[in-house]
């Protein structure tokens, strides 16, 4: 009899790891299927913040983020006439541009604070997500996000009062248009 509790209770141990992998793998395929993602990231589909790693988004030029060169920048913003969004780190302000005028903007940004400033330079989108959540913090909302920086860096939609933890927040209806007007792909400039 003894015997044989034993080798129930190792068959249910057994059954419970099985399912858990199955659950895994499931929840795995899921999260690759889900989402209206126009552009899948290479290697760190939650957006990741890990800077080191992260060589999926391409910095160009300018690695100080000193601003475009005076001949070729678009009027009115710190960024290049090559820019398809610019962001005015200092300013707090972001605008979508398309060969050299503006579309959008300027309009209310809030980008990283103190220890967690949006990076300098000059980038290109990766990936989008309409319904983004981050890994790294709690499952919170990204709502309409469009990653350009490596670490999961993106635009996305929250609240532009307060220094977001890198990423730069746009209101409702500005993180919908950034989302629909940007393509992987299109240069993105940080500026100070």
């Amino acid at each position: 009899m003894t015997r044989e509790i034993g080798g129930r209770r190792r068959r249910s141990r057994a059954v419970t790891v099985l399912t858990t992998v199955l659950v895994l793998l499931c929840g795995a395929l899921v999260a690759a299927l889900a989402g209206t993602a126009s552009a899948q990231p290479p290697d760190d589909r939650d957006g990741g913040r890990d800077r080191e790693s992260s060589e999926s988004s391409e910095r160009r030029d300018d690695a100080e983020g000193s601003g475009a060169r005076a001949e070729g920048r678009t009027e009115g913003t710190p960024c290049s006439r090559e820019a398809r969004a610019c962001v005015d780190r200092a300013g707090r302000k972001a605008w979508l541009i398309r060969d050299g005028v503006i579309e959008a903007g300027p309009v209310p940004a809030a980008p990283g604070g103190p220890g967690q400033a949006t990076p300098l330079g000059d980038f290109s989108v990766q990936w989008k997500h309409q319904d983004h959540r981050s890994a790294e913090f709690n499952n919170a909302p990204m709502p309409f996000a469009v990653f350009f920086a490596p670490g999961g860096i993106a635009f996305h939609e929250g609240n532009v009062n307060s220094p977001s933890a890198g990423c730069v927040r746009l209101d409702r209806a500005n993180a919908e248009r950034w989302f629909g007007a940007l393509q992987v792909g299109d240069r993105v400039e940080v500026r100070e």
